[in-house]
């Protein structure tokens, strides 16, 4: 794992607590996603409809802003399309099922300046994800 990315525990389906050693944002983060767990599924393709399950937080923060694990139920939608941040459109597809990853998501790579002020995204802010890839679908 490169040196000061969060932490998350490393099983795929386990808890989704993301961890900072640091405080505050990199001052210039990139597009990061690290495979914690390698699935032994189907490669998500371009197009398909994945079903997964997510927790994403903001840079330094605890608390989620969102999670599919709090809810105790996945999401499904197409990948590859646009209907979602760039960060998951590029980092989703050529994954296995059954994969956990870690994505690190600067602000061009989710909700840019604009951000999503009622979830408490501010413009520019940097979000982390713990993904679980859990089907693929055509």
């Amino acid at each position: 794992m490169q040196e000061g990315m969060p932490k998350v525990e490393a099983k795929f389906g386990g808890s989704a607590d993301i961890t900072f050693e640091g405080k505050g944002q990199p001052e210039n983060p990139e597009l990061v996603c690290q495979v914690l767990v390698e699935g032994d599924g189907a490669k998500v393709e371009k197009g398909d409809t994945v079903t997964v399950n997510y927790s994403g937080v903001v840079w330094g923060q605890h608390t989620p802003f969102d999670s599919s694990f709090a809810r105790r139920e996945p999401a499904s939608f197409p990948i590859g399309e646009g209907m979602l941040i760039r960060a998951w459109d590029e980092t989703l597809v050529g994954k296995n099922v059954g994969s956990r990853l870690l994505i690190v998501a600067p602000s061009d790579y989710a909700y840019g300046k604009r951000g999503v002020p009622q979830a408490g995204i501010r413009g520019g802010d940097t979000l982390v994800f713990v993904v679980d890839i859990i089907s693929a679908r055509k």
